[in-house]
Protein backbone atom coordinates (compact mmCIF):
# COMPACT_ATOMS: atom_id res chain seq x y z
CA UNK A 1 0.00 0.00 0.00
CA UNK A 2 1.51 3.32 -1.08
CA UNK A 3 1.17 6.10 1.49
CA UNK A 4 -0.59 9.21 0.14
CA UNK A 5 1.47 12.39 -0.22
CA UNK A 6 -0.06 15.85 -0.41
CA UNK A 7 2.42 18.60 -1.31
CA UNK A 8 1.58 22.27 -1.47
CA UNK A 9 3.53 24.27 -4.05
CA UNK A 10 3.42 27.93 -3.03
CA UNK A 11 5.24 29.05 -6.18
CA UNK A 12 6.34 32.72 -5.77
CA UNK A 13 3.77 33.65 -3.15
CA UNK A 14 3.59 34.73 0.51
CA UNK A 15 6.21 36.49 2.63
CA UNK A 16 8.50 35.12 5.32
CA UNK A 17 6.17 36.26 8.11
CA UNK A 18 3.15 34.78 6.33
CA UNK A 19 5.01 31.51 5.79
CA UNK A 20 5.89 31.28 9.48
CA UNK A 21 2.32 32.02 10.51
CA UNK A 22 1.08 29.33 8.12
CA UNK A 23 3.43 26.69 9.53
CA UNK A 24 2.54 27.58 13.11
CA UNK A 25 -1.15 27.27 12.29
CA UNK A 26 -0.99 23.87 10.58
CA UNK A 27 1.93 21.98 12.10
CA UNK A 28 0.02 20.52 15.04
CA UNK A 29 -3.18 19.93 13.11
CA UNK A 30 -2.02 17.63 10.32
CA UNK A 31 -2.66 13.87 10.26
CA UNK A 32 0.17 11.66 11.49
CA UNK A 33 2.71 10.61 8.88
CA UNK A 34 1.52 7.02 9.22
CA UNK A 35 -1.58 8.18 7.30
CA UNK A 36 -0.34 10.79 4.83
CA UNK A 37 2.87 12.68 4.08
CA UNK A 38 2.14 16.40 4.43
CA UNK A 39 4.54 18.66 2.53
CA UNK A 40 4.88 22.39 1.88
CA UNK A 41 6.96 23.52 -1.12
CA UNK A 42 8.25 26.99 -0.36
CA UNK A 43 10.34 29.69 -2.03
CA UNK A 44 13.97 29.35 -0.97
CA UNK A 45 13.80 32.54 1.11
CA UNK A 46 11.44 30.91 3.62
CA UNK A 47 12.91 27.44 3.90
CA UNK A 48 14.94 27.94 7.07
CA UNK A 49 11.96 29.58 8.78
CA UNK A 50 9.70 26.70 7.80
CA UNK A 51 12.13 23.96 8.72
CA UNK A 52 12.59 25.51 12.17
CA UNK A 53 8.83 25.89 12.65
CA UNK A 54 8.16 22.29 11.59
CA UNK A 55 10.78 20.65 13.83
CA UNK A 56 9.33 17.90 15.96
CA UNK A 57 6.16 17.67 13.87
CA UNK A 58 5.03 15.59 10.89
CA UNK A 59 5.07 18.56 8.52
CA UNK A 60 7.71 18.16 5.81
CA UNK A 61 9.33 20.96 3.85
CA UNK A 62 10.22 21.01 0.14
CA UNK A 63 12.34 23.38 -1.90
CA UNK A 64 10.92 24.37 -5.27
CA UNK A 65 14.15 23.89 -7.17
CA UNK A 66 17.91 23.39 -6.82
CA UNK A 67 21.04 23.25 -8.94
CA UNK A 68 22.88 20.00 -9.70
CA UNK A 69 26.24 21.07 -8.25
CA UNK A 70 26.84 21.45 -4.52
CA UNK A 71 29.00 24.57 -4.88
CA UNK A 72 30.74 26.75 -7.43
CA UNK A 73 30.43 29.89 -9.50
CA UNK A 74 26.69 29.59 -10.14
CA UNK A 75 25.33 32.96 -9.09
CA UNK A 76 21.70 32.89 -8.02
CA UNK A 77 21.38 29.11 -7.87
CA UNK A 78 20.55 27.03 -4.79
CA UNK A 79 22.93 24.30 -3.62
CA UNK A 80 21.39 20.89 -2.86
CA UNK A 81 24.01 20.43 -0.14
CA UNK A 82 22.89 23.67 1.48
CA UNK A 83 19.25 22.56 1.31
CA UNK A 84 20.10 19.26 2.96
CA UNK A 85 22.06 21.08 5.66
CA UNK A 86 18.97 23.20 6.41
CA UNK A 87 16.91 20.05 6.92
CA UNK A 88 14.81 20.18 3.75
CA UNK A 89 13.07 16.87 2.97
CA UNK A 90 11.97 17.18 -0.67
CA UNK A 91 12.89 19.18 -3.76
CA UNK A 92 10.42 19.85 -6.57
CA UNK A 93 12.10 19.62 -9.97
CA UNK A 94 10.93 19.83 -13.56
CA UNK A 95 7.81 21.86 -12.88
CA UNK A 96 6.23 23.04 -16.12
CA UNK A 97 6.89 26.66 -15.17
CA UNK A 98 10.59 25.90 -14.77
CA UNK A 99 10.58 24.11 -18.12
CA UNK A 100 8.64 26.83 -19.93
CA UNK A 101 9.97 30.07 -18.41
CA UNK A 102 13.51 28.98 -17.60
CA UNK A 103 14.01 26.49 -20.43
CA UNK A 104 15.01 23.55 -18.23
CA UNK A 105 15.65 20.34 -20.14
CA UNK A 106 14.99 16.73 -19.21
CA UNK A 107 18.75 16.19 -19.01
CA UNK A 108 19.17 19.02 -16.50
CA UNK A 109 16.27 17.72 -14.45
CA UNK A 110 17.89 14.30 -14.40
CA UNK A 111 21.14 15.81 -13.08
CA UNK A 112 19.16 17.57 -10.36
CA UNK A 113 17.46 14.31 -9.34
CA UNK A 114 20.85 12.65 -8.92
CA UNK A 115 22.17 15.56 -6.86
CA UNK A 116 19.09 15.55 -4.62
CA UNK A 117 19.47 11.85 -3.90
CA UNK A 118 23.21 12.26 -3.32
CA UNK A 119 22.38 14.76 -0.58
CA UNK A 120 19.83 12.56 1.17
CA UNK A 121 16.66 14.32 0.01
CA UNK A 122 13.78 13.13 -2.17
CA UNK A 123 12.90 14.57 -5.59
CA UNK A 124 9.34 15.36 -6.60
CA UNK A 125 9.82 15.07 -10.36
CA UNK A 126 7.15 16.79 -12.44
CA UNK A 127 5.93 15.87 -15.89
CA UNK A 128 3.07 17.13 -18.02
CA UNK A 129 1.87 18.03 -21.49
CA UNK A 130 0.59 21.15 -23.22
CA UNK A 131 -2.96 21.54 -24.47
CA UNK A 132 -1.68 21.10 -28.03
CA UNK A 133 -0.05 17.78 -27.17
CA UNK A 134 -3.15 16.62 -25.34
CA UNK A 135 -5.48 17.53 -28.19
CA UNK A 136 -3.15 15.80 -30.68
CA UNK A 137 -3.52 12.63 -28.57
CA UNK A 138 0.25 12.46 -28.03
CA UNK A 139 0.16 12.70 -24.23
CA UNK A 140 1.33 9.14 -23.55
CA UNK A 141 4.29 9.48 -25.90
CA UNK A 142 5.25 12.85 -24.40
CA UNK A 143 5.01 11.68 -20.79
CA UNK A 144 6.98 8.50 -21.51
CA UNK A 145 9.76 10.60 -23.01
CA UNK A 146 9.91 12.96 -20.02
CA UNK A 147 9.98 10.10 -17.50
CA UNK A 148 12.54 8.07 -19.42
CA UNK A 149 14.94 11.02 -19.64
CA UNK A 150 14.26 12.26 -16.11
CA UNK A 151 14.97 8.88 -14.50
CA UNK A 152 18.03 7.99 -16.60
CA UNK A 153 20.74 6.14 -14.65
CA UNK A 154 18.92 6.25 -11.31
CA UNK A 155 18.99 3.08 -9.23
CA UNK A 156 16.02 0.84 -8.48
CA UNK A 157 16.08 2.01 -4.86
CA UNK A 158 16.12 5.68 -5.84
CA UNK A 159 13.20 5.35 -8.24
CA UNK A 160 11.23 3.35 -5.66
CA UNK A 161 11.54 6.22 -3.22
CA UNK A 162 11.05 9.28 -5.40
CA UNK A 163 7.74 11.01 -6.12
CA UNK A 164 6.50 11.75 -9.64
CA UNK A 165 3.91 14.48 -10.17
CA UNK A 166 1.79 14.48 -13.32
CA UNK A 167 0.55 18.00 -14.04
CA UNK A 168 -1.15 18.68 -17.35
CA UNK A 169 0.02 22.19 -18.24
CA UNK A 170 -3.44 23.10 -19.48
CA UNK A 171 -4.86 22.48 -15.99
CA UNK A 172 -2.38 24.51 -13.91
CA UNK A 173 -3.83 27.73 -12.56
CA UNK A 174 -6.52 27.79 -15.23
CA UNK A 175 -9.45 26.51 -13.22
CA UNK A 176 -9.61 23.55 -15.62
CA UNK A 177 -8.69 20.11 -14.41
CA UNK A 178 -8.27 16.73 -15.99
CA UNK A 179 -11.09 14.63 -14.61
CA UNK A 180 -10.24 11.77 -12.31
CA UNK A 181 -10.37 9.19 -15.09
CA UNK A 182 -7.93 11.15 -17.27
CA UNK A 183 -5.64 11.70 -14.28
CA UNK A 184 -5.67 8.00 -13.46
CA UNK A 185 -5.01 7.03 -17.08
CA UNK A 186 -1.96 9.29 -17.40
CA UNK A 187 -0.63 8.43 -13.95
CA UNK A 188 -0.99 4.87 -15.21
CA UNK A 189 1.18 5.77 -18.20
CA UNK A 190 3.79 7.06 -15.75
CA UNK A 191 3.66 3.82 -13.79
CA UNK A 192 3.84 1.71 -16.94
CA UNK A 193 6.89 3.68 -18.06
CA UNK A 194 8.59 3.07 -14.73
CA UNK A 195 7.74 -0.64 -15.04
CA UNK A 196 9.24 -0.74 -18.52
CA UNK A 197 12.44 0.87 -17.23
CA UNK A 198 12.78 -0.66 -13.76
CA UNK A 199 10.36 -3.56 -13.44
CA UNK A 200 7.06 -4.22 -11.70
CA UNK A 201 8.32 -4.14 -8.12
CA UNK A 202 9.73 -0.63 -8.48
CA UNK A 203 6.65 0.56 -10.39
CA UNK A 204 4.41 -0.70 -7.59
CA UNK A 205 6.33 1.36 -5.02
CA UNK A 206 6.78 4.71 -6.75
CA UNK A 207 4.27 7.33 -5.65
CA UNK A 208 2.55 9.37 -8.35
CA UNK A 209 0.73 12.62 -7.67
CA UNK A 210 -1.78 14.46 -9.80
CA UNK A 211 -1.61 18.26 -9.95
CA UNK A 212 -3.78 20.81 -11.69
CA UNK A 213 -6.54 22.83 -10.00
CA UNK A 214 -6.84 20.33 -7.14
CA UNK A 215 -8.93 21.57 -4.22
CA UNK A 216 -10.70 20.13 -1.17
CA UNK A 217 -13.92 19.75 -3.15
CA UNK A 218 -12.45 17.42 -5.78
CA UNK A 219 -9.42 15.71 -4.21
CA UNK A 220 -11.35 12.64 -3.03
CA UNK A 221 -12.28 11.82 -6.65
CA UNK A 222 -8.63 11.72 -7.63
CA UNK A 223 -7.45 9.83 -4.56
CA UNK A 224 -10.00 7.08 -5.21
CA UNK A 225 -8.16 6.15 -8.40
CA UNK A 226 -5.72 3.24 -8.52
CA UNK A 227 -2.69 5.11 -9.86
CA UNK A 228 -3.11 8.41 -8.00
CA UNK A 229 -1.19 8.47 -4.72
CA UNK A 230 -1.50 12.13 -3.86
CA UNK A 231 -1.59 15.66 -5.17
CA UNK A 232 0.76 18.54 -5.92
CA UNK A 233 -1.40 21.53 -5.10
CA UNK A 234 -0.95 25.20 -5.99
CA UNK A 235 -3.58 27.77 -5.01
CA UNK A 236 -5.42 25.58 -2.51
CA UNK A 237 -2.21 25.20 -0.47
CA UNK A 238 -1.88 28.93 0.23
CA UNK A 239 -4.59 29.05 2.89
CA UNK A 240 -4.37 27.06 6.11
CA UNK A 241 -8.01 25.97 6.05
CA UNK A 242 -7.91 24.59 2.52
CA UNK A 243 -4.52 22.90 3.03
CA UNK A 244 -5.78 21.12 6.14
CA UNK A 245 -9.01 20.22 4.33
CA UNK A 246 -6.95 18.53 1.60
CA UNK A 247 -5.16 16.43 4.21
CA UNK A 248 -8.40 15.57 6.00
CA UNK A 249 -9.88 14.34 2.74
CA UNK A 250 -7.23 11.66 2.28
CA UNK A 251 -6.12 10.65 5.77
Amino acid sequence: MRKPIIAGNWKMNLTASEAKAFAEAVKNNIPGNDKVDSVIGSPALFLETLVDAAKGTDLKIAAQNCYWENSGAFTGETSPAALADLGVDYVIIGHSERREYFHETDEEINKKAKAIFANGMTPILCCGESLETYEAEKTAEWIEGQITAGLADLTDEQVSNLVIAYEPIWAIGTGKSADATIADDICGVVRQTVEKLYGGEVAAKVRIQYGGSVKPENIAEYMAKENVDGALVGGASLQTDSFLALLDAVK
